[in-house]
Order: structure tokens, then C-alpha cells, then sequence
């Protein structure tokens, strides 16, 4: 056998996921799902429902071949109608938004190359990074609406600095940057020639009055916006991602990259993304629906247990990020909590970085999902 390729030098070389392990043991078994990131996902007949008649004969006569390593031109073109500036051409899809981080970073880094991410942050756009070059983590503060110190990112540049990544609406915290931040930063790294990752996959989602920032493909010609079915739409079993970018080359070289990984897309998952994609404004108003909704029943529960728990209202997403004040620390309640009374958060270990400080004394919570009540009732429960 010949020597491996980066991919698999790359796979060897990355630590166990935690997040994905923690999911593995505790999803599926766990009675109540209170730290989802997603929002609520609806049955095929649902979503078929909402299809034209062309729309659902081109799901259900479908020929079950390969499909267009880029995708399909329809559905590129939808997807790209999400966007301000964007063409098909400016868009490759993935299966799912982890393969589209996985060849974002492979394209873009190099051994001499350094990459910049925020801290907390979803693992891969930590440990991906780092597995290929050298790496900075900038956090996020939390005395500060969990927002991003645009001067921490300038002393952090490198001359070789190749890549920025970021994610807002925020995982785990649900914060937006402020629109001014977010200028300021992409001229920062216009003027270095730095490419900005920017994982976007809960953009749309969150309290109906909140303002998301523009994509960053449109806002910058180094920009990459990630997307995906999963989070927003809360179609996570269709494994449809994508990124999109002003230029076409990175673009190909991710292309080619998905050849020695999923090679294509599922062509029902493209049928049916198209079909949502067309439905896009009804899903998102009926998922952040969901969130208004649901909100409230956290602040109720935040107020009953003040000496237990410090909370703070997530900017976007169907996610958030509170305080834990009991003597056990987070580890011991989150363990007790899914062992005794089924109810499954995330501790903030689970987000823990090796390149900065993260905090140790906080949860995930979600709320994009119908069926809080119950969840709620038995946190209280276990508590009492």
C-alpha cells in the first residue's frame, strides 16, 4: 500500500469528537432532548405536502443514480436565491455541513499556513484547523453579550494567517456580533487577505425579532458561507449542506476534495431540500415560531430557581448558554440530571478548547423543538 494522504494523516491525528460521543451514548435513550440545535423536523408527508405537483412527481419518479458532484443545478440555484449576490456557480453542495468544514479547511490550509477560530465553538472548526497547521483561539466574552474583541482577532494575525473562522448566531450561545463588529471584521481581513470561514447554518432562526447578519459571501470576495438543511429548516436527515463563495477556483478545489469523500449527494435528499428550499420563508416563520414560543417557558423556569441558575436571553438560533451555580459543578448535575430524570443537557466541557480558556460552570439548552413541557416538568422535578 502507498503512503497515506493528507485526509488520513488528518483523521489519525484528530481527537475523539466529544459532542458527537456524549450524542451517541445519551439521544437516543435520553426521555427528554432539552439541548438540541436544531429545530423541529417534520415527517416526509409534511414536507411533501408543501411541494408543487412538479415538485413532488421529481421526488417521487426520481432516478436513483448518481448525481452532480456539485449538486444539482436546481437545487444550487435555490440555494443560491437565499442569497443577495449569489449564481449556482457560486455554490457546491455537501452531505451535511461537517463535510463542508472538512473541505474548507483541507483546501484553504496548508502545513505552513495559520488559522484563527472563536472560542467556544462547534469542535471540528477547532481541532480540523489544528490538525493541519498551527492555530489561535480568540473567545468570545461573555461580560460582553458573548461578543467578539475585533482587536484580540488583529493581535492575533500572523503573516501567514490563511484562514478566520467564525459562527454566528453562535454555537453554543446563540450570540450575533453587532453589524459594526461584523464590518470591522471583514475589513480586517480584507486588508490581510484572510478568508473568513463562516459557519451560518442557524442564520433565520431565532426569536422573530431578531436580526441576523448579512452572509458573509455576499459581504466579502474571501468569504465562505455555510449552510445547511439541518439546524434552520430542522431537516437534519436529509444531509444536505453547501458553501458558498465569490470565487469560483476555492470552489473546484472543494469540488474535487468531495471525490475522495461522499463523491455525490443523496438525489431524494436533493428533492427533497429543493422543495424546502421553495417553502423556505413558511418553514423558518413556523420554526422561530417555536422558539417565541418556548422562550418564555425558560425565563418562567430561570426565575424559580434564581440561587441555581444565572440565565441570559440568546441573541438568535434555538440555543443558549446559562450559568450553573450549584456546589456540584455541571459535570455531576448534567450527569444526574440524564441518569436519574432522563433529561439530557450539554455541559460546557463538552466545548472545552485547547487554545484558549472556556468556561467550566455552564450548559447547553435548547429550545427549537416542540414538547418542552414535559422536559421542563421533570427538571423541576429533579431539582425539588
Amino acid at each position: 500500500m502507498g503512503r497515506p494522504d493528507q485526509k488520513e494523516k488528518m483523521m489519525a491525528s484528530l481527537p475523539d469528537f466529544r459532542l458527537e460521543t456524549h450524542f451517541a451514548k445519551w439521544e437516543f435513550t435520553a426521555r427528554y432532548h432539552l439541548t438540541a440545535s436544531d429545530a423541529e423536523s417534520m415527517s416526509l408527508p409534511d414536507l411533501l405536502a408543501m411541494a408543487s405537483d412538479e415538485d413532488r412527481a421529481g421526488f417521487e419518479e426520481m432516478w436513483l443514480g448518481y448525481t452532480e458532484t456539485w449538486g444539482a443545478p436546481d437545487l444550487r440555484s435555490a440555494i443560491a436565491n437565499t442569497y443577495k449576490t449569489q449564481t449556482m456557480d457560486h455554490v457546491v453542495c455537501f452531505a451535511g455541513a461537517s463535510e463542508g468544514i472538512f473541505a474548507a479547511n483541507s483546501v484553504l490550509l496548508e502545513a505552513d499556513s495559520h488559522a484563527i477560530v472563536v472560542t467556544p465553538n462547534y469542535q471540528s472548526h477547532e481541532t480540523l484547523p489544528q490538525s493541519i497547521c498551527s492555530a489561535t483561539g480568540v473567545p468570545l466574552d461573555p461580560n460582553d453579550g458573548w461578543s467578539l474583541d475585533i482587536d484580540r482577532v488583529k493581535h492575533a494575525i500572523r503573516p501567514n494567517t490563511r484562514l478566520l473562522t467564525i459562527n454566528f448566531p453562535h454555537n453554543p450561545t446563540g450570540a450575533i456580533l453587532p453589524h459594526d463588529r461584523y464590518l470591522a471584521l471583514i475589513d480586517l481581513c480584507r486588508h490581510h487577505g484572510i478568508w473568513i470561514l463562516h459557519d451560518e447554518i442557524f442564520h433565520g432562526l431565532g426569536p422573530s425579532d431578531a436580526e441576523h447578519l448579512p452572509f458573509v459571501a455576499d459581504e466579502y470576495e474571501r468569504g465562505l458561507s455555510l449552510g445547511v438543511m439541518s439546524k434552520s429548516y430542522g431537516l437534519p436527515g436529509l444531509r444536505v449542506g453547501w458553501i458558498a463563495c465569490q470565487d469560483r477556483t476555492v470552489l473546484s478545489k472543494m469540488e474535487r476534495l468531495k471525490h475522495y469523500l461522499s463523491i455525490c449527494n443523496s438525489g431524494p435528499s436533493e428533492r427533497l431540500a429543493l422543495i424546502a428550499l421553495k417553502n423556505r420563508e413558511a418553514i423558518l416563520r413556523r420554526n422561530c415560531g417555536i422558539v417565541d414560543e418556548n422562550l418564555p417557558k425558560w425565563d418562567a423556569f430561570f426565575a424559580r430557581h434564581p440561587d441555581l441558575f444565572e440565565w441570559q436571553r440568546p441573541d438568535g438560533s434555538c440555543m443558549a448558554f446559562p450559568r450553573y451555580l450549584g456546589s456540584e459543578g455541571v459535570e455531576e448535575f448534567a450527569r444526574s440530571l440524564v441518569e436519574e430524570a432522563g433529561v439530557l443537557l450539554l455541559p460546557s466541557t463538552i466545548y472545552s478548547s485547547s487554545l484558549t480558556d472556556t468556561p467550566k460552570d455552564r450548559f447547553r439548552l435548547g429550545f427549537g423543538r416542540r414538547g418542552l413541557d414535559q422536559g421542563l416538568a421533570a427538571l423541576d422535578a429533579h431539582l425539588r
